[in-house]
């Protein structure tokens, strides 16, 4: 966080600097208002395609494989995982009954069996214990 905070002062400092140098630049009549412009835009270009590759960067790390070993380490079925992965999709018990097409309370039943082998009371936190677990995707 403090990387970060630092990164945009530095930047916002380095903007008011070339604001700062354009305006007198123009004062003086040594550069066209254009060349100003120009070099300004050019700077901002530059930082966002630094800050665009390195955010590209961060997001492929975030993929990770699914780990099968877990999923049969908790003793989750296979039609308990496909409502654990619907759960995380953020569809409802409807929902997700109509697209396994099975009835609600069937999927109701799936629902308590998940949260009692994540050990977890809610769906958004089962959904997280998956996540940590790395059993669905991110």
């Amino acid at each position: 966080m403090k990387k970060t905070i630092l990164i945009f002062a530095a930047l916002i400092v380095a903007i008011l600097s070339l604001f700062q140098l354009s305006k007198y630049s123009v004062l003086t009549g040594n550069t066209a208002i254009e060349t100003v412009i120009a070099v300004i835009a050019i700077v901002f270009f530059i930082v966002g395609v630094i800050i665009n590759k390195k955010v590209l960067h961060q997001q492929k790390d975030l993929n990770r494989e699914i780990d099968h070993k877990k999923i049969a380490d908790l003793g989750l079925s296979k039609r308990e995982y496909q409502v654990l992965c619907e759960i995380a999709s953020g569809l409802s018990n409807k929902e997700i009954a109509d697209k396994l097409f099975v009835s609600e309370s069937t999927i109701k039943t799936h629902v308590s069996n998940v949260l009692v082998k994540l050990d977890a009371k809610r769906r958004t936190q089962a959904i997280q214990i998956a996540k940590t677990l790395q059993i669905i995707p991110q």
